[in-house]
């Protein structure tokens, strides 16, 4: 592999002058620059980027660590943070923790050790010692999607109450009471928000709601498939709202394979809008707002935090919103207005 040294001893000047051609680091003559690019080129020259991160002390890397890339609400979120970063001049190392919270401290080691300019977490949550970890972190960061507690970080998130308050009033105007709810792990400050608007929507409209009716599942398609089997298999509620897309994708399977009619027999609704749930049959009807902006604006934070460190920490909430589909309709056929 070529080296700098090289380089200079093909152009026929110093490396100290190749060295200020490559990092533009002091202007020099056009003719001496055609002649490094040309020596460049002719060795296939790649210059050292720990060498030039250690001058510039920045590396242009942007770590971030997700909790599961086979979500497609992550995969979709690392989208919207990569394609800003690209855009100014950021790379990108992604870890997957696999919700593995011994994985996902050591992830946040090796990252740290790359000398990365900036953090960008989504937390497998319920990790205390991931937050322990990050408390002390001296590197700009911003914390996507699950807050955690102790950490001072910028952070970006979708307002889970509220969505999930949302999301049950839309069944309740549809005259449905006899809902039922597959929440994520309750560990999680997802799963507890959300489970917390569900329960406030109800309470609301003065609807009690049985325990039998309150199932937790794992963020997944099959955890949602799982806990809709037991609900659909003793006196299937009227509607479910499903703790997020994913849950409400195998609950969508649980009642096809039960030749349970969704919407006609049951009403679904998920959360979080993730593409996928645009294209399941019947189209699932969720709550969300765009992953991909989303990822844009943690990236966006995350910038604005390496170049101006000083600034007060800044929390972003997200108003979600329902995204009307295929999958919900009025109870027996006959639209209740709800207030």
């Amino acid at each position: 592999m070529a080296t700098i040294k090289d380089v200079a001893a093909l152009a026929g000047i110093s490396y100290t002058t190749v060295s200020h051609v490559v990092n533009k680091t002091r202007p020099v003559s056009e003719e001496v620059r055609l002649k490094v690019e040309a020596a460049i080129k002719s060795l296939d020259y790649v210059p050292s980027a720990v060498a030039r991160s250690l001058k510039a002390k920045t590396t242009a890397t942007i770590g971030l660590l997700v909790p599961n890339s086979l979500n497609p609400y992550f995969a979709e979120l690392a989208r919207g943070i990569e394609d800003y970063c690209e855009r100014n001049g950021y790379c990108v190392i992604l870890c997957n923790s696999d919700d593995n919270p011994d994985k996902q401290r050591s992830y946040l080691r090796v990252l740290l050790e790359k000398r990365i300019d900036g953090l960008i977490v989504a937390s497998a949550g319920g990790d205390s010692g991931l937050a322990q970890g990050l408390a002390g972190v001296k590197t700009p960061m911003v914390i996507v999607d699950r807050g955690l507690e102790g950490v001072d970080a910028d952070l970006v998130r979708i307002d889970h109450e509220y969505g999930a308050y949302l999301a049950t009033r839309h069944l309740l105007e549809l005259g449905h009471r006899d809902i039922a709810t597959i929440s994520g792990p309750a560990s999680t400050s997802v799963a507890q928000m959300r489970q917390a608007g569900f329960s406030r929507a109800l309470k609301e409209a003065g609807v009690e709601v049985s325990p039998s009716r309150m199932l937790e599942s794992d963020f997944t398609s099959t955890g949602g498939y799982n806990a809709a089997s037991v609900l659909l298999e003793r006196n299937p509620p009227s509607a479910i709202f499903a703790g997020n897309d994913m849950i409400g994708i195998g609950v969508l399977r649980a009642a096809a394979e039960r030749n349970v009619r969704v919407p006609a027999e049951l009403s679904v609704i998920g959360f979080d809008d993730i593409q996928m749930s645009r294209y399941v049959y019947p189209a699932l009807t969720t709550v969300g707002q765009s992953i991909l902006q989303l990822g844009e604006m943690a990236a966006e934070v995350l910038l604005r935090r390496i170049a101006t460190p000083d600034l007060a920490t800044d929390q972003r909430i997200v108003t979600p919103s329902i995204v009307l589909r295929e999958s919900t309709a009025p109870l027996s056929g006959v639209f209740t207005e709800y207030r």
